[in-house]
């Protein structure tokens, strides 16, 4: 049912799916004694029909060992693309960082920042985690990839208002 070159195979997926689910099945023991039967009768000879079955199951082995070392090409490209675009990001403790909200995407509003915090930085892991502290002294871990440092206006520096309506 695929093309080819193989490449259409996700989109047939559900349909094999269903019919693989719907399909009636009998043990495999049960179709090679039923197909014994039936070369007996036409009188064929049961080592060729064996040796023809051994050389597909061969063919079938050397397909899926094709498309394991295929598969795990792809993987292996995937996670070096995926390697390439992160950000190395560099955190100390007591930096403020803000956190990615991920549960914002389903209620998205126009001016709703999809960034929480700020945040302390109280210990950064090796592995990537970062264990952040709230302004209640609250401690929880985070994934360092969700994390963006924040930047505030220093306390030395006044904003000035440049806009000033005049009553009227």
């Amino acid at each position: 049912m695929v093309n080819a070159n193989r490449t259409d195979w996700a989109q047939k997926l559900d349909d094999a799916l269903w019919a693989y689910q719907t399909a009636f099945k009998m043990p495999i023991v049960e179709l090679e004694h039923k197909a014994l039967g039936d070369l007996k009768k036409l009188n064929l000879s049961w080592s060729e029909t064996a040796n023809l079955r051994l050389d597909q199951i061969n063919e079938m082995d050397e397909f899926c060992v094709g498309a394991y070392e295929r598969c795990a090409l792809y993987k292996e490209r995937m996670k070096l693309y995926h390697d390439r675009h992160i950000e190395k990001r560099r955190f100390t403790p007591r930096d403020l960082v803000l956190l990615f909200n991920s549960r914002l995407r389903l209620f998205l509003g126009m001016l709703r920042s999809k960034w929480s915090g700020p945040f302390k930085v109280t210990q950064v892991f090796q592995s990537g985690a970062i264990e952040l502290e709230n302004d209640k002294g609250e401690r929880f871990k985070s994934n360092g990839q969700l994390i963006k440092e924040y930047l505030s206006v220093p306390e030395d520096v006044k904003i000035v208002e440049e806009f000033k309506l005049d009553e009227v």
